[in-house]
């Protein structure tokens, strides 16, 4: 069993077709995938990101739910999603965390590991996830 009740993965990919290089604009999008590891249904209540780019410019968003929902997570089971953002640079990270509420009350923050975001010029989606 994981050492936290709560994993998270991101899948990163450039889309070259909403983005515009000679503008500096790249845009990204990503998939989240939540899973429950305990044994105790959990909810996702609110979200904290960190967007950088290259550059050093970083955009925060936080709020309640992730797409308008606030989830509740059956034990052993997952919720995904999917969402975006835009970079001033062709390259960039994120990270951050999801605050989340079992049923029982308990309430902890599920950490989200820096993943890089790369314009692939090729054409396929690169991702990293730094450790």
């Amino acid at each position: 069993m994981p050492t936290h009740p709560i994993t998270v993965e991101i899948e990163p990919r450039y889309l070259s077709d909403q983005s515009s290089p000679e503008e500096n604009v790249y845009t990204f999008s990503y998939a989240v995938t939540v899973t429950n590891n305990s044994k105790v249904a959990t909810q996702l209540v609110a979200r904290h990101w960190f967007f950088s780019d290259s550059a050093g410019n970083v955009q925060e968003v936080k709020g309640l739910g992730v797409i308008g929902q606030q989830p509740l997570i059956a034990p052993g089971t997952s919720f995904q999603y999917s969402s975006g953002c835009r970079l001033k640079t062709p390259s960039g990270t994120m990270h951050g965390s999801f605050f989340m509420v079992t049923e029982h009350g308990d309430r902890f923050d599920a950490p989200i590991a820096m993943v890089m975001l790369e314009a692939d010029f090729g054409g396929r989606p690169v991702s990293r996830v730094l450790h």
